[in-house]
């Protein structure tokens, strides 16, 4: 049995290091097999010494977000765990008091995690950058927050959002309503992740302006778009054809951001990505960045985590060919 003390300086990061009822000690302590007490501004630390060797170095992690003015969640307690688990848990600073923009509450948004901040990072040093990875990584979330951003600092003048709508395929006449009706529910998650930073009233004056536009794939044919932040989600579901004229839509003051996930194609069989195909044929071009999330980069319940590593496992399992 092994046991280090650490001191904490001031008395509100220990209350918040704890969290109420000490849950976020909980967590700790059930991670590594550890126990954890206070006596005032002391930390006790009891178990088997490698166990509290990553513990304490959890908890020097968790004070360095909070001298930086981070409040502790479950999501970044469990991502300052992982950290640890790899070695990498100097590197949490890197991490705490970016903020891209502020959403209609008033609420900050940052990266998360050490991906979501090179992903972020790779928007605003490039024209096109493509997002890879799987759901809750924040792709989609955070390249609309760093086109509110552009937007509000004038860099552009215009936001544009499209998908494919390939789950509906030519069953599109069979939906009831207009053509607007018949795909707003393909771009639902764009439209989520733009009320939640601009408020409805202020996205719905914006749009009758002509600053915003949310559209299906297939509205940008023919067009070239000047000062303009245009993102295309769902890219796992383009053609190689539709990829090559989304990508040729690109117009002078312009930026593209394209996100989706590999692993979730909804094409027809024998139907190849053009996401697939553009991140091959665009490797190596200047000003074109490619950001491959991983699991450590989702950011919802860590159930999600878990259950993208399960899915990933058994397919690492299955025989190839």
């Amino acid at each position: 049995m092994n046991e280090q003390t650490i001191s904490i300086g001031r008395m509100e990061h220990a209350l918040s290091l704890f969290g109420n009822f000490d849950e976020n000690i909980k967590m700790i302590e059930k991670e590594f097999n550890v126990t954890v007490t206070n006596r005032g501004f002391d930390i006790k630390v009891s178990g088997e010494p490698e166990d509290v060797s990553k513990a304490v170095r959890t908890i020097g992690a968790l004070l360095k977000l909070l001298n930086k003015g981070e409040a502790l969640n479950v999501q970044n307690i469990n991502y300052c765990i992982s950290l640890v688990n790899e070695g990498n848990e100097e590197r949490v600073e890197e991490i705490a008091g970016e903020c891209i923009c502020i959403t209609s509450k008033g609420k900050p948004i940052k990266p998360k995690t050490l991906g979501q901040k090179k992903y972020c990072k790779a928007i605003e040093d490039n024209t096109i950058t493509l997002g890879i990875g799987p759901a809750g990584t924040g792709k989609t979330y955070l390249a609309v927050a760093m086109a509110v951003h552009a937007f509000r600092s004038q860099e552009v003048n215009r936001i544009i959002l499209t998908r494919p709508a390939v789950e509906a395929g030519e069953k599109l006449g069979f939906l009831p309503g207009d053509l607007q009706q018949k795909v707003d529910p393909y771009l639902r998650p764009i439209y989520d992740a733009l009320f939640d930073m601009l408020g409805s009233e202020t996205y719905q004056r914006y749009v009758e302006r002509g600053n915003i536009e949310v559209a299906p794939l297939a509205y940008m044919r023919g067009r070239t778009l000047d000062d303009s932040f245009i993102i295309l989600d769902e890219a796992q579901n383009t053609s190689g054809e539709q990829m090559k004229m989304f990508l040729t839509r690109l117009g002078f003051g312009s930026k593209m951001v394209i996100t989706g996930d590999i692993t979730q194609i909804d094409l027809p069989d024998g139907k190849r990505s053009g996401l697939i195909q553009a991140m091959r044929i665009l490797k190596g071009v200047n000003d074109i960045a490619t950001i491959q999330f991983t699991g450590q980069d989702v950011v919802r319940h860590k159930l999600v985590q878990d259950i993208i590593r399960a899915y990933e496992k058994s397919e690492e399992a299955r025989p190839k060919g």
